[in-house]
């Protein structure tokens, strides 16, 4: 059945809509580059061990890194070439810097490897389908790229909710809305196949309501489908930003809140992005490994706005030349879309598993120069997880981390909407992003030195129980002998005990005499 459109949330924005600019055609293969550049830095901030060497030839779907533990999915080659460096390259992240990457030369023949083995999608089980998920180096595709294994297993609770977001709030982003129009099969398929192995009782698929053909795709694919996606419902949210966000849409869908610091997970409910299960559904039929991703490539700095299939590791102006090249020279390149977005300088850059849109434009005006807080409260009226940012951004502002822990920075989407109204043009995610970026290097800073004192103390608890070893060996080698040897042997180890004994005998006293 289809739901009817459910009711809002706090806070959040209106905002002008842009999405016909990319999704008037249908998603088109991007090329292949001449170099494909893979960053080895991982959502939980390591880097993932290499499997190659520079010199290697490799194939589409080579493991080139990773694939150690849950957080470490692997990273595969994307197309056949040679391993020519590794080199510290920009990374494509909110908090910009560079890290060691993996370049390949492309040689142009595009071979493969065979995929993974095929499972049976009626009788895998949930160990089964976690490993193969891991296995395929599935992330979250809707932009924050965490490793989809990992995330099952962050709650206790049976998950008995499973939402699959196809609510894309962005104004210019539209890569999940073609992916529902032409593979709506792919996610209701993808869908089922979780929900059996979860055995959820709620299965709920939602988009936004300025969505009609991608609502309209996925109501006639659960049509021919029939009574297996009986279960499924297919809801409308509001257009109203942040939609799209899990703290947002679970409240709206379900009526129940996700509670501070922890994850949907803890209370029962699994959220997945479309593009997320559309990936595990092609890892289970077909045992593809995830070396590509469908990346908007919009704005009005682009000639030939479009979704394209990008294979990873491909390069910013790769893509923007296959969209007819840039509209002028003067333009600025944001990852992702224009609210959570971030600027890079260069597109050289490559497309990892968290691109997800590439917006170019041409407006490059002055950046207002920020003024003092006059303390409107409009940040508190627009912030869709009821937190209050002027606060954060006085406690940010001092470096007062531990007031800012206390007013939930974490619970902060980076959602920009306090930014957009504030008037005095503070750029208070800025502040917040910069805030986390600290709280998490004093964490990493905190866990090394309580793992340098473990080893510390280990090493002292170790070498005390050697010498203890020693000294009880000793004596056991002192007391076999003197049992074992002839009345004169002991009778002069005796006296040599003695003698040892007299050399630590007080002086006489005067007295004495």
């Amino acid at each position: 059945m289809s739901a009817g459109l459910v009711g809002s949330f706090p806070g959040g924005l209106v905002l002008e809509g842009h999405k016909s600019l990319s999704n008037q055609t249908p998603i088109r293969p991007a090329g292949l580059p001449a170099r494909l550049i893979f960053p080895l830095r991982q959502r939980n901030g390591e880097d993932a061990p290499l499997r190659v060497s520079v010199g290697d030839h490799v194939l589409r779907g080579s493991l080139i890194a990773g694939g150690t533990h849950l957080m470490d999915p692997p990273i595969y080659a994307s197309s056949s070439g040679q391993v020519m460096a590794f080199e510290d390259h920009d990374l494509p992240h909110p908090y910009g810097g560079s890290n060691r990457c993996v370049v390949i030369e492309t040689d142009g023949q595009d071979e493969s490897l065979p995929p993974l083995p095929l499972m049976d999608a009626e009788t895998y089980s949930p160990e089964s389908l976690l490993q193969r998920i891991h296995e395929a180096g599935i992330v979250g595709l809707g932009g924050a790229a965490f490793p989809t294994a990992a995330k099952w297993l962050k709650g206790e609770a049976a998950i008995h909710t499973l939402i699959v977001n196809g609510a894309e709030c962005e104004p210019y982003i539209t890569c999940d809305d073609l992916l529902l129009r032409e593979r709506a099969d792919e996610v209701l398929r993808g869908t089922m196949l979780l929900s059996r192995c979860l055995d959820c009782s709620t299965i709920l698929i939602a988009v936004e309501s300025d969505m009609p053909e991608a609502h309209r795709a996925l109501l006639d694919t659960k049509t021919a489908l029939g009574a297996q996606a009986a279960a499924i419902k297919i809801v409308q949210v509001p257009a109203r930003y942040p939609a799209g966000g899990e703290r947002q849409l679970i409240p709206m869908l379900t009526g129940r809140e996700v509670p501070s610091g922890t994850v949907p997970a803890a209370i029962g409910i699994l959220c997945q992005n479309v593009a997320t299960v559309a990936a595990i559904y092609r890892s289970v039929i077909w045992g593809e490994r995830l070396d590509s991703r469908i990346v908007t490539v919009t704005g009005d700095g682009v000639k030939t706005p479009q979704n394209l299939e990008v294979r990873l590791g491909t390069p910013l102006g790769f893509l923007i030349e296959q969209c007819g090249d840039y509209v002028t020279p003067d333009r600025q390149i944001k990852l992702g879309g224009p609210m959570m977005g971030h600027p890079v300088t260069r597109d050289t850059l490559p497309v990892t598993r968290s691109v997800n849109t590439i917006l170019v434009t041409t407006t490059v005006g002055p950046t207002p120069t920020p003024q003092p807080c006059i303390r409107c409260g409009a940040c508190v009226d627009v912030c869709p997880t009821r937190l209050l940012p002027q606060q954060l951004y006085w406690h940010a502002q001092a470096r007062q981390l531990q007031a800012t822990l206390d007013q939930h920075l974490f619970d902060c989407i980076e959602c920009g909407c306090c930014d957009v109204v504030c008037p005095s043009h503070i750029s208070l995610v800025h502040e917040f992003r910069q805030a986390k970026q600290t709280a998490l290097a004093r964490q990493q800073a905190n866990e090394r030195a309580a793992h340098a004192r473990q080893r510390f103390e280990a090493r002292q608890a170790r070498k005390l129980r050697e010498q203890q070893d020693r000294e009880t060996a000793a004596q056991q080698r002192k007391s076999s002998l003197s049992q074992g040897a002839s009345p004169k042997i002991q009778e002069a180890l005796e006296r040599a005990r003695q003698k040892r004994a007299s050399r630590h005998l007080p002086p006489a006293s005067e007295d004495a005499s």
